[in-house]
């Protein structure tokens, strides 16, 4: 049965300002981690990226798995504070989970552009204190960083992964981000096409781009590597992936 016929339940309510019309990226991810916030729209787009040599659904496994790991290792490091930038959907274990898993108090605060992210997030964390989300673009840093809600949940005096240019020394950053580099050209060119026919942006970076965006940071071993190759645990899936993606977390010098 395809992954349609086993997700496809009651459409979840659509809250102010969600275009039902268009796909998200935000729920097309849901859908790709068995998620149930996603819509018909949705899961169209997703079966269609499926039909493409992407593998978009491990790619999506793979990124979450990155995450996990990373905030993981972060915490044990003691980093109590993390801002969340393009969030998505809550898929379990978040970052407020795993990063409380060792420091209880650790606050976090989720970023998203989708209006329907926000309205999840908020209902999900309505009774979690030091745990926010607030909508708002990673291309418009600035609206982010004013957001009276940030200030009143971080202390950004203290080290937390935030924009570059209000660091704290000691931050960590930890990015996943597409590659042009290494992958198959026809691959890259029929996944182009396919997030263009669902309206939706696909930029790769070459690995000198990603590296620059570490300017002033030591990479946390292994550097910067495919998605499994990040501190593989015993049951992490080590298969090369056919997507593009790599990854990075690096330390701001003090």
């Amino acid at each position: 049965m395809s992954a349609a016929g086993t997700a496809k339940q009651h459409e979840p309510r659509v809250p102010d300002g969600v275009d039902v019309t268009r796909p998200s990226i935000a729920r097309i991810y849901d859908y790709l981690l068995d998620g149930k916030d996603n819509f018909a729209i949705d899961r169209a787009a997703a079966e269609k990226l499926m039909e493409s040599r992407l593998d978009p659904r491990r790619l999506s496994m793979a990124n979450r798995g990155f995450l996990r790991r990373a905030v993981g290792f972060l915490a044990r490091q003691g980093v109590a504070q993390y801002l969340d930038l393009g969030s998505g959907l809550p898929t379990s274990p978040s970052v407020h989970e795993v990063a409380r898993n060792t420091i209880p108090e650790a606050r976090v605060v989720y970023v998203d552009h989708d209006p329907i992210v926000v309205a999840h997030n908020d209902a999900l964390l309505a009774t979690r204190d030091g745990v926010i989300t607030i909508r708002g673009d990673i291309r418009d840093p600035d609206s982010i960083l004013a957001h009276q809600a940030l200030a009143g949940c971080l202390d950004f005096s203290q080290p937390v992964a935030k924009f570059r240019a209000h660091l704290a020394p000691g931050s960590y950053l930890a990015i996943s981000v597409g590659t042009s580099e290494g992958a198959d050209p026809d691959m890259l060119a029929e996944a182009t096409q396919t997030y263009a026919g669902a309206r939706m942006p696909f930029t790769l970076r070459s690995r000198a781009q990603i590296l620059d965006l570490f300017d002033g940071f030591d990479l946390v071993e292994p550097g910067l590597v495919s998605l499994p190759e990040w501190r593989p645990e015993f049951n992490t899936d080590r298969t090369p992936l056919k997507g593009p993606t790599v990854c990075a977390v690096a330390q701001l010098r003090k």
